[in-house]
């Protein structure tokens, strides 16, 4: 007779050795997997931490850049500042200037007319402009001076006004021979 709790033992003992050979076969599989997670993981922690310190990175240069950027509007400002207290003052000089040449002029048109008569020593506009000048030195200086204002090739330079300097120029500077 077949005993079949043999049979039984033996169809348990292979069913056993089946189920013990797919657990450890399940065992591997899962191991595997468990070893190629942490793979992936230690791995996007790496690509985590690059990326952090590309992000520090960028913001370091975005704060360098930006102080760099506010450094230079300051500096610009600066300059704008300092250019438009310089036009200011160039209009003021100018403006400073066109009166003295007007009241020079009127006083130049008096003597001619006669209003102002003092003989031989009489003075003109041209003469005004060196009034004060009793050196060579001092008289090269201011015939360089009015010819830079005066010059026709000057936004407001006058032609005739800069002829009448160099004549006078020229004529004090054969006296300058008897000073």
């Amino acid at each position: 007779m077949i005993d079949w709790e043999e049979v039984i033992k033996a169809e348990s003992t292979e069913e056993l050795k089946e189920i013990k050979l797919w657990l450890f076969q399940e065992n591997m599989r899962l191991e595997q997997e468990r070893t190629e997670l942490e793979q992936a993981r230690n791995k996007f922690l790496d690509e985590r931490v690059k990326l952090r310190d590309e992000l520090d990175e960028l913001n370091r240069r975005t704060v360098m850049e930006r102080k760099r950027l506010k450094e230079e509007n300051l500096f610009f400002e600066k300059k704008m500042a300092i250019l438009q207290e310089g036009f200011r003052q160039l209009e003021e000089d100018r403006k400073r200037f066109e009166q003295e040449r007007q009241t020079l002029l009127k006083e130049a048109r008096e003597q001619q007319s006669g209003e102002q008569e003092f003989g031989e020593g009489s003075f003109t506009a041209v003469q005004l402009l060196f009034r004060g000048v009793n050196n060579p030195l001092a008289l090269r200086k201011r015939y360089r001076d009015l010819i830079k204002i005066f010059h026709p090739d000057n936004l407001f330079g006058d032609g005739e006004l800069a002829g009448q300097i160099n004549k006078e120029y020229l004529k004090r500077k054969q006296e300058e021979r008897f000073w």
